[in-house]
């Protein structure tokens, strides 16, 4: 038999599906893996690891139709067993078993909108993959950024030490996009130009951006204004 099929549709539901076939990989990579080892025979056909819904493992042959209902898991895993250290080759199966659970999971949220999949890769993100666990790898904790700079024209502000406060708008940018995006633009006071070496502020009224040393901002600062009005927008509005 092949992969389980289930219909899961909502977050709650796909996240369900996607804890139980883990479950049944974990089983098959810890306490069955004597079982598993031995079903693996590298003398049979292209065999692969299913995790099920319900919790349970098995090795089969891959589905017989084309397409398959869901998508694939490594295919061949048998092959390799004998010609790597065991810990090597339970490893290697654990990245595959990754990969097909993310990929399972993606085929039933494709229907899902932006926050649902976000809210969707969260839940699983909170779990330790089954490569962490396999290898007894801790999952390590994010590092804060190095990036400097201040607040970028899609709405996001930078302090210094790399923390980020989010306006309404995302950014997604990585940090050699924001070097690309900035190389050409000059400071709306002492007109040099920009450089990721030094904090940056955007004026939220005419998008101009400064020197944080030219208008007297420092990141500290920045981090408690909500929106930036620069010397030369404050004293037009005083002046109507």
């Amino acid at each position: 038999m092949a992969a389980e099929s289930s219909n899961p549709r909502t977050v709650e539901e796909i996240f369900k599906d996607f804890s139980g076939r883990r479950s049944g990989f974990l089983k098959a990579l810890s306490v069955d893996v004597d079982k598993f080892y031995s079903l693996c025979d590298p003398e049979m056909e292209n065999l692969c690891l299913y995790g099920h819904p319900n919790g349970t493992w098995e090795v089969n042959l891959p589905a017989e139709e084309v397409p398959p209902e869901l998508p694939e898991p490594a295919l061949g895993i048998n092959f390799a067993r004998d010609g790597m250290q065991r810990k090597d080759w339970l490893s290697l199966v654990a990245v595959h078993s990754d990969c097909w659970l993310l990929s399972v999971s993606s085929y039933f949220g494709a229907r899902l909108n932006r926050n649902e999949r976000k809210r969707l890769f969260s839940l699983i993100n909170d779990l330790p993959t089954l490569f962490e666990v396999v290898t007894g790898r801790k999952p390590t904790k994010d590092k804060p950024s190095m990036d400097l700079g201040s607040k970028s024209k899609n709405g996001v502000k930078r302090s210094i030490e790399g923390q980020t406060k989010s306006t309404p708008k995302l950014m997604e940018e990585s940090y050699e996009d924001e070097e690309d995006e900035h190389g050409d633009t000059l400071c709306g006071s002492c007109g040099g130009n920009y450089t990721n070496d030094e904090f940056w502020i955007c004026c939220d009224v005419c998008e101009r951006w400064y020197h944080g040393k030219c208008v007297k901002i420092t990141p500290a600062k920045a981090e408690g204004i909500k929106q930036y009005k620069c010397p030369s927008c404050c004293s037009k509005k005083g002046r109507q």
